[in-house]
């Protein structure tokens, strides 16, 4: 007699028969497969989360072979030490996870720090609630151009966390009536985020986490016309001319002749500077982190490179040289031997704030513009370009990644050179 089959049971599809006919027995925690009343499969099965914990997630498939498929390569990520991304996985959740367990371990410490204050400040609060798995290119395209109109002073509550200032006098989001200080991102900072995304986004596809990074489809188009400030060739001088006596004159030298970096210049090593051959080489760079001061290498290999001293500061450095023996014989048992080219007058390594407020002080004794001391690096590709110097060379000087950094960078200032000199041959064109 055949075997009945009860009305409304579907037959058995092939997969589940091979599966039944092997005769093999689920394992514990391999997920059970089941089909559901819209015809697509389902398996649950444990898994670690990014927060370490177990919890149990559905996958799907359309037939039994590929929900099984699902829960292999689940599975396989827990072999690895993967915590599996699900469909209810946050954007959040997952950066914190990126954060500490893949990036923290892989960079410098530097790097961490801007990396941490991106996903704390301004990834998580616009993106983490998303889930990760519906994460579109169009989300962090929004995203991101709605930070530009967001004063972030205001956004974050930053003078309202503050009492008062020093007069006791509030400001911008910390008064009774509010007046926005209008502290807005800059194209930079919009740039740094999306690259924190696409690093991110990255390593989860690199780990088969997410079939594709969408954040790598977000192009950047339109700039909020931040511009180079840097100093003019008279500005230059008299700021030089300021500093003659400054014990650090040599500091804002280096800066403004080959473009150094304040971590850079802080870090600079006697080891690494030949007088002789005319020439420095920058390994590594001085920086507060986790509050104490150390040296780190420097990022790129096009960082770590060996610049040309132009004969005069050879003759700055010679004399710098000299007052750092007489400072070291007088403070005798004191002297902290660091081996850097600029230091306290006891030998250790300078603070960084601190050379931001001499600077603040020089400028104004100058009586030139209040800039940033990272703004005498760009006042030195300024100069460079104004002297004619090809970007290429440029590029070198200043240890650029890539001639479109270069290019990008000081836009303005090449075509500003090239106008003079369209104007200059414009001058043969003159009706006599």
């Amino acid at each position: 007699m055949a075997a009945k089959t009860a009305i409304g049971s579907p037959e058995p599809d092939d997969s589940s028969s091979r599966r039944k006919a092997s005769g093999k027995k689920r394992r514990n925690g391999e997920g059970h497969i089941r089909q559901r009343k819209d015809g697509r499969y389902e398996a649950q099965i444990f898994v670690t989360t990014t927060e370490g914990t177990r919890k149990r997630v559905s996958v799907y498939g359309k037939d039994w072979d590929e929900c099984h498929d699902q829960v292999t390569k689940l599975k396989d990520q827990e072999r690895r030490g993967l915590p599996a991304i699900t469909t209810t996985m946050t954007v959040g959740e997952y950066m914190r996870y990126w954060l500490y367990e893949i990036a923290e371990p892989s960079i410098r410490r530097t790097t961490f720090t801007t990396y941490e204050g991106a996903v704390r400040l301004h990834i998580i609060p616009g993106l983490g609630k998303r889930k990760l798995k519906a994460l579109q290119a169009a989300h962090i395209r929004t995203w991101l151009g709605g930070l530009r109109k967001v004063c972030q002073c205001c956004a974050q509550g930053k003078d309202a966390a503050r009492a008062a200032t020093r007069n006791g006098k509030a400001q911008c989001c910390a008064k009774a009536k509010p007046e926005c200080c209008k502290a807005y991102l800059s194209s930079s900072s919009i740039r740094h985020l999306l690259r924190v995304m696409r690093a991110a986004l990255q390593d989860a596809v690199d780990e088969d986490l997410l079939a594709r990074n969408v954040a790598r489809l977000v192009q950047l188009t339109v700039t909020d016309g931040h511009k180079v400030r840097a100093f003019t060739a008279e500005e230059a001088r008299r700021l030089l001319t300021a500093a003659r006596e400054h014990r650090l004159y040599a500091l804002w030298a280096v800066a403004l002749a080959v473009g150094l970096r304040r971590g850079e210049s802080l870090g600079l090593s006697w080891d690494d500077v030949d007088l002789v051959n005319q020439r420095l080489t920058v390994r590594q760079a001085l920086h507060r982190v986790d509050r104490q001061l150390k040296l780190e290498d420097v990022k790129t290999e096009g960082s770590n490179a060996t610049i040309p001293l132009p004969t005069p500061l050879v003759r700055v450095l010679q004399a710098h040289r000299k007052r750092q023996l007489e400072e070291r014989f007088e403070a005798g048992k004191a002297w902290r031997e660091s081996g850097l080219v600029f230091t306290t007058k006891l030998g250790g390594p300078i603070e960084p704030r601190n050379v931001n407020r001499m600077f603040g002080v020089l400028c104004t004794k100058a009586k030139v513009r209040q800039v940033r001391v990272h703004d005498l690096r760009h006042s030195c590709a300024t100069l460079l370009f104004t002297m004619g110097v090809e970007a290429a060379t440029v590029q070198r000087i200043l240890r650029h990644s890539s001639i479109t950094v270069t290019t990008g960078t000081y836009v303005e200032v090449i075509e500003r050179v090239q106008r003079d000199a369209l104007d200059t041959m414009g001058t043969f064109f003159d009706a006599d």
